[in-house]
């Protein structure tokens, strides 16, 4: 087990952690967690601790955390291309275009064949317009998107360009559909699965995901957070 050195001036001069986000924790979560990790273990009153690109709370996956002067790449990190997999649920839609949300409307799958659901594919590679969930953290007028769409806001969200690099269909168990998608910064991949539905002439949520990979960085490479916390106090 690698063990962290006893001087603070290690996470103070910076560093990049890979740390494997659990569900159900906000990226915000994980960054509070280490920071007060690191400020118990070395007594610090402060260190400066950010998050290279929001993972969902219904995600998991690779979330990059830079400690100290390392926070200064973060714009640089969040740029590279990022790799997720995961479930896409045909049939049905949710106003989150996720699971964080009830489906509101069903739709029927009996006309969607293994051959139509991988020709789609194509219409969602390249650069494409894409419309942000209402339930975004995106900001308008100072607030995130999702308390306005909790609070039953209605408002209108403008598409912006994004690319998507690859789309691969990798198993198919109507109506579960798994996939590994390669995108710039900025896709949602809860805006794909939703759209990949309609494009189907039906309707569709994102129902697993997972970020395996931001640039050269790799989720086998991650730490769970209790591996990072023992590794610290060991």
């Amino acid at each position: 087990m690698k063990k962290f050195p006893e001087n603070e001036q290690y996470f103070l001069d910076g560093q990049i952690l890979l740390i494997n986000k659990p569900l159900g924790w906000t990226s915000f979560d994980v960054v509070k967690k280490i920071k007060n990790l690191i400020r118990t273990k070395y007594s610090l009153k402060k260190i400066k601790v950010g998050h290279a690109g929001t993972l969902d709370p219904l995600a998991n996956g690779l979330l990059i955390v830079c400690t100290g002067k390392f926070t200064k790449r973060i714009s640089e990190l969040q740029g590279q291309a990022k790799v997720y997999t995961g479930d896409i649920t045909l049939g049905g839609t949710t106003p989150s275009y996720d699971l964080e949300t009830e489906i509101n409307a069903e739709f029927e799958t009996n006309h969607i064949s293994e051959t139509l659901i991988k020709e789609t594919t194509a219409q969602f590679i390249g650069e494409i317009d894409q419309k942000p969930p209402i339930f975004s953290a995106l900001k308008r007028g100072g607030e995130r998107l999702y308390e306005k769409a909790r609070r039953g806001d209605s408002f209108e969200i403008e598409p912006r360009k994004v690319s998507v690099h690859s789309f691969d269909i990798k198993t198919i168990e109507m109506p579960k559909v798994s996939f590994e998608i390669k995108c710039s910064k900025g896709t949602y991949i809860r805006s794909i699965a939703n759209d990949f539905g309609a494009a189907l002439n039906s309707g569709a949520h994102l129902s697993k995901l997972c970020r395996t990979a931001i640039g050269d960085y790799q989720l086998a490479n991650a730490l769970d957070l209790s591996d990072f916390e023992k590794q610290l106090n060991s």
